[in-house]
């Protein structure tokens, strides 16, 4: 079983993680040298992912149970940047080609369980400023992010019901499904993408 814990900037899935996991697959941190160049960015996060995936995996292997502090698979990030004008439509359409071939390898896939947490606006801010301890790059443009990745989990949900629980449960972790026989399926991931809201294009290169 592999289970990803998502949500917006501080939504608190590290928190969550760290008292109720144990040990589990760190989200990744930025270096703040990740390419410019579109391509080059997209395959970057693709190498992250399948790195994360691999880890996951091996957790899994070990423990019966991997949790993933934020989705291996980025792409709610990249779809919702593009969904809120932020970024240009042809950063989400190369990193949805490069995680298709992931999955198509079987170097990537989709987690058994999605536990995702949206606090609202006002208590996302809250916490932001509870926590000196956290630098929030580009805070404002994450909790805008909140809506988008609530409409991707939705949308994954209503394919696949059952996979997405709507909480951090703060008693521990919730009953979890099956594990899917299928995690690389990438016919699951090109009807998400289907069955999303369509993108904008105003955002130029």
């Amino acid at each position: 079983m592999i289970v990803v814990v998502e949500g917006p900037t501080a939504a608190g899935k590290t928190t969550w993680c760290r008292r109720h996991v144990g040990r589990f697959v760190a989200g990744y941190a930025r270096t703040g040298k990740e390419p410019a160049d579109g391509p080059a960015l997209a395959r970057h996060w693709a190498r992250v992912a399948m790195r994360r995936w691999a880890e996951a995996e091996e957790l899994e292997r070990l423990d019966g149970v991997a949790f993933c502090d934020t989705d291996p698979i980025r792409l709610h990030y990249a779809w919702g940047m593009a969904a809120l004008g932020l970024a240009p439509r042809a950063q989400f359409d190369r990193e949805l080609a490069v995680v298709r071939v992931a999955m198509q390898t079987g170097r990537l896939g989709f987690a058994d369980a999605v536990l995702v947490g949206l606090p609202d606006v006002a208590t996302l801010q809250r916490r932001r400023d509870e926590d000196p301890t956290r630098r929030r790059r580009n805070f404002a443009t994450h909790v805008q992010l909140r809506e988008p990745l609530r409409q991707w989990y939705a949308t994954l949900d209503a394919l696949d019901p059952g996979r997405v629980h709507w909480d951090l449960p703060t008693d521990g972790t919730p009953k979890l499904p099956e594990p899917r026989p299928e995690r690389s399926s990438v016919a699951l991931l090109d009807a998400l993408v289907e069955a999303l809201p369509p993108l904008r294009t105003a955002v130029p290169e």
